[in-house]
């Protein structure tokens, strides 16, 4: 782990990192959230049955524009030419797992839109959900993986 702050000048000031000097290379990063559900929210959710409609799709595609528009949220983050993202939701014993992956060709990374399209999704899903259950939890915001570039491959370690 390096203790330089990329983002910082050496007059300790904000700046987007500059990456001209970097050579392109494939880049890929994963990450998840989990949504915490009740059990009847959840099987209304995996069988299609909420009063919102389809709410996979729409959690899904919510992921897919979160990553698109990542930096256009985060300050600091480069606009990157995406080649693919995917969002999968899965019922787990808790209610549901939101798994987000996204590569690309570029000069930087493209962690912040994984871990952006993970919580959108996740924020979607609570948004289709919340007319039948207001409890519902977003937890586990993480990366799970990562590729490519200087700093080499990256995983996610459960303890």
């Amino acid at each position: 782990m390096t203790n330089e702050l990329s983002h910082l000048s050496e007059a300790g000031e904000l700046r987007m990192v500059d990456v001209s000097d970097k050579d392109p290379t494939a880049r890929r990063a994963q990450a998840e959230s989990t949504v915490l559900l009740a059990t009847e929210t959840a099987d209304l959710l995996f069988e299609g049955a909420l009063p919102k409609g389809d709410a996979l799709a729409t959690v899904r595609l919510a992921g897919v524009m979160a990553a698109k528009y990542t930096s256009q949220l985060i300050p600091l983050c480069h606009p990157l030419p995406l080649e693919s993202v995917t969002v999968e939701v899965e019922r787990v014993s808790e209610g549901a797992r939101i798994t987000a992956t996204v590569s690309t060709t570029a000069k930087t990374g493209v962690e912040m839109e994984a871990m952006s399209a993970a919580s959108v999704a996740a924020l979607a899903l609570y948004d289709m959900v919340k007319g039948v259950e207001r409890g519902v939890t977003i937890e586990n915001v993480r990366l799970l993986h990562k590729s490519g570039g200087r700093s080499g491959v990256y995983e996610y370690k459960r303890l």
